[in-house]
């Protein structure tokens, strides 16, 4: 650990001995003039979490950090000077060609056992980390009547069931107004369907149906989409505005209270109990990010995310344009070619998504970011990948599919972090662990969200918002070992009831289905 200097003390971070580039460490940045303790001097003014050039840097050489070339120089930049998006020009994308497959499995890593956590058991299995009544809807259309509906339950029925964590209306955008048989009109449909499914909803499925709609509760749920309990077959509880019986407004609130208190009566009998670690299915993601994220709080994540594979657990790592230009990283640690080919399909995929809307993979990066010191998506994506740890990649997932199988899983997502978080719970994530930089109150009403701040400075001034400090990796406070291990048994901790920050307040993004399908 190094130990903590004074803040006045002008510091960089430098990431690999090949790199010309360092970032600057220090709260507020440095003045011109400025003077490291290698006797590198500032040319001009550089804001913390910027890039400093540490030697003289020619036009179109390569800038080099992470000892991955993330640009070119545009003009001359001596040393001290600062780098950023308008002197620094983007690389192509790497071909999906002539990668590594399979060559840096490292040997399994010692299993941890013994680490446990108490959580709900469904009948299918799962294991969910909360006890939440879903009200799935299948248009917009009827998002306002549920939103009614839940607040009145919220009120008037939740308090008689102290086993009943929530209630929750899983509304979206979706369901008519769209081409509903065109080919990628299956991602939209199967992420809402195996979001019902989802380990925190008990195994329990109620639907709220207008009638006209497009998406139909039969097709939204055909007959075995539901897995099977208790020896018979399972089929969703089911309120349709548009029934006869329905005799205006409040007769059709009064059949969805109804319905909802024959599920709470069933989730109200659940009860905590032990679970091996191995049950916990963690997704990972970035949002806000900085040029701190891929020093601090991802490596941070990274190290946990291996603790957690070595505890049998699963832990999902996405964001497709936020891993793009590793793909060489990720194919050289697919557990098998089967699931290079995969992933590589993935980001072809996406990569003609994106021509198809006439932009790239650049079109990622936000204000924010280039703000917090971060070029272009190629750093970017290095700092974000790091995310996935070590271990080897086991599976790969399309966007909207759930999970089958244990371990370090590539889940294809859009990198929005609102449409990431949206399919990770359809694959079936019963914790989310959620690092930022420039700072984000995101959060999920579904499933309890971790959050990691990648400095001091935004730790201190978030601090009813943020879980973990990851900033004190770069004051030289913790390690990343000590960070990684903190957040393992926070994770725990959470699975077993601890509730978060995102929690204590309610705050609650909405769910955004992802749909490239056309809309009619």
């Amino acid at each position: 650990m190094m130990p903590p200097t004074s803040a006045a003390t002008p510091r960089y971070i430098l990431m690999h001995d090949n790199d010309n580039v360092a970032i600057v460490v220090n709260d507020g940045g440095l003045p011109a003039g400025a003077v490291f303790a290698d006797g590198l001097t500032l040319l001009e003014a550089v804001p913390q979490g910027h890039k400093v050039a540490l030697r003289d840097v020619a036009k179109g050489e390569a800038v080099i950090r992470y000892n991955v070339t993330i640009g070119f120089a545009a003009d001359d930049l001596p040393a001290g000077s600062w780098l950023n998006e308008q002197n620094v020009r983007m690389p192509d994308a790497r071909e999906l060609v002539n990668l590594p497959i399979s060559t840096r499995l490292q040997p399994p890593a010692e299993p941890l056992e013994g680490y446990t956590f108490q959580g709900f058991r469904n009948p299918d299995g799962s294991v969910g980390t909360r006890n939440i009544l879903a009200i799935t809807t299948t248009v917009q259309c009827v998002s306002g009547v549920v939103e009614f509906a839940v607040k009145r339950i919220k009120e008037e029925l939740l308090p008689k069931y102290p086993n009943v964590d929530d209630v929750v209306g899983l509304e979206h955008t979706y369901g008519c107004g769209v081409a509903i048989d065109a080919p990628g009109a299956m991602i939209p449909i199967r992420t809402l369907r195996n979001i019902t499914l989802n380990p925190n909803f008990g195994g329990q499925a109620m639907v709220v149906s207008l009638g006209c709609e497009k998406l139909q509760p039969t097709r939204l749920f055909p007959k075995g989409s539901i897995p099977i309990q208790n020896g018979g077959g399972a089929e969703p509880s089911l309120v349709c505005l548009q029934d006869a019986q329905h005799v205006g407004f409040m007769s059709m609130i009064a059949s969805i209270m109804k319905q909802a208190e024959a599920n709470l009566v069933n989730l109200n009998k659940r009860q905590r109990e032990t679970v091996p670690a191995s049950e916990l299915v963690v997704g990972v993601q970035c949002g806000g990010s900085d040029a701190f994220s891929g020093v601090t709080a991802n490596p941070a994540v990274g190290f946990a995310t291996d603790l957690l594979v070595r505890a049998g657990a699963t832990v999902m790592f996405s964001e497709t344009t936020e891993v793009r230009d590793g793909i060489d990283q990720l194919t050289s640690r697919a557990a098998t070619p089967e699931v290079a080919d995969a992933m590589i399909r993935e980001m072809a995929w996406y990569d003609n998504y994106l021509q198809r809307g006439g932009v790239d993979r650049s079109a990622n990066t936000t204000p924010g970011n280039k703000k917090g010191g971060l070029s272009n998506i190629v750093e970017k994506a290095m700092g974000s990948i790091v995310k996935s740890g070590s271990s080897a990649i086991s599976g790969v997932l399309s966007p909207g599919e759930k999970l089958t199988q244990k371990g370090l899983i590539y889940a294809a997502t859009p990198a929005s972090d609102f449409i990431c978080g949206t399919l990770q719970l359809a694959a079936g994530m019963n914790v989310h662990i959620f690092t930022t930089g420039r700072g984000t109150p995101y959060g999920l009403a579904e499933v309890p969200v971790i959050k990691v701040a990648t400095r001091n400075d935004l730790a201190n001034r978030w601090h009813d918002l943020m879980d973990i400090n990851a900033g004190r990796i770069a004051s030289g406070e913790a390690t990343i070992a000590d960070v990684g291990w903190e957040m393992f048994q926070l994770v725990l901790d959470v699975a077993s009831g601890r509730e978060t920050w995102a929690e204590k307040w309610k705050l609650h993004n909405a769910l955004v289905l992802f749909n490239p399908a056309p809309v009619t």
